[in-house]
């Protein structure tokens, strides 16, 4: 009887640390993303609705990439490749994104900062990464990024060395794009725009 209640006793512990452990498993996404967003970890970027009051003499000399998935087939590039501007200044780049195809094509793109431990103080105030991106047919568009780099960053002895900080984009097809067939075998036509 003693055996039978300790085993009892132990399946109910081990089914609570398998629950555990499968709930943990679904929320460790939403607390990774949460974490990121917080601390700038893994390069997220911060956000926020205005700059600083405060611009420092320190430059930094801001990068801008730009990428695409597989199988989006956008032309997305930056329409300058690097800015100097000072802590805690307002800067303003565009990407431009075309739709050579002759779909409609819906994206979204994803960004992170390098070197990753000054995500925490690349802020953006607006950006078109935060909303779905449509484009028609040889449809043509800047978009534009508003960001700041956080004065705070001057208080951390950690990044006292950084002096280029690259803001990279990639561009993917949006999960519910119905219109276009990236698996399909026929060759799609550039539309011509002029």
């Amino acid at each position: 009887m003693q055996n039978q209640k300790k085993s009892k006793r132990l399946a109910l512990i081990l089914v609570s640390v398998v629950a555990g452990m499968v709930g943990l498993s679904y929320a460790s996404v939403p607390l990774y993303d949460l974490f990121c967003r917080v601390t700038g970890y893994g390069g997220t970027t911060q956000q926020a609705d205005i700059a600083p009051d405060v611009i420092l003499d320190r430059e930094m000399i801001i990068e801008f990439d730009a990428n695409t998935s597989r199988g989006m087939p956008w032309d997305f590039k930056p329409t300058a490749h690097r800015v100097t501007m000072k802590v805690g200044e307002t800067g303003l780049a565009f990407y431009q994104a075309h739709n050579p195809t002759n779909k409609t094509i819906k994206g979204t793109a994803t960004f992170n900062v390098t070197p990753q431990k000054v995500g925490q103080y690349f802020t953006k105030i607006d950006c078109f990464c935060f909303t779905e991106q449509v484009l028609k047919p040889g449809e043509k568009v800047d978009m534009p990024v508003t960001f700041f780099v956080d004065p705070e960053i001057a208080d951390d002895p950690n990044v006292s060395e950084v002096k280029v900080i690259t803001l990279s984009y990639t561009f993917f097809i949006s999960e519910d794009e119905e219109e276009l067939d990236v698996s399909s075998n026929e060759e799609e036509k550039p539309v011509d725009v002029n």
